[in-house]
């Protein structure tokens, strides 16, 4: 992964087992994010808005574009909505003893998957934020936050720069 020193980033990955990387926001907030870039992934994986929160302990996705073989979306789908444009799947997962923010601990996953992909647009993190609430998923306060391109079982590249 390099920063190029402008608010964004490239990465290169090859034959990966999993690994995340970005650039964002310590602590994250129901900001509105505009981004431009491009993400190409043989494997399973993610390009799009990631975070954690605390207090409940949640790690979620608002997933732009997943990868060639797969998405982080898993656990029950709780339904769609629409923002920016796109329609999107909500998901919800527990995680139970796996690795997280605080060690390892059980905790849910609240993912957003947009029908239709891409690489360059605006993310209004509140209507994500808000679809979840209305769907029973509460949220907590806000740990890091980041563009993220994510990366499963297959190599790829992607550039990010966020606005």
């Amino acid at each position: 992964m390099s920063l190029d020193g402008h608010n964004g980033y490239t990465v290169e990955w090859k034959n990966c087992g999993d690994f995340t990387c970005g650039k964002g926001w310590n602590p994250g907030s129901a900001r509105t994010v505009s981004y431009s870039g491009g993400y190409q992934n043989s494997g399973g994986g993610a390009f799009g808005l990631y975070g954690w929160t605390t207090n409940p302990l949640v790690e979620y996705y608002v997933c732009e574009s997943p990868g060639s073989s797969g998405s982080p979306a898993q656990g029950t789908h709780k339904g769609t909505f629409t923002a920016d444009g796109g329609t999107y799947d909500v998901y919800e997962h527990q995680q139970v003893n796996q690795p997280s923010i605080i060690g390892t601990a059980t905790f849910n996953q609240y993912i957003s998957v947009r029908q239709q992909r891409r690489t360059s647009g605006t993310i209004t993190s509140q209507s994500h934020f808000s679809a979840w609430s209305n769907y029973g998923m509460k949220m907590g306060n806000h740990n890091y936050q980041i563009m993220l391109t994510e990366g499963w079982n297959g190599s790829g590249s992607s550039s990010v720069k966020v606005n």
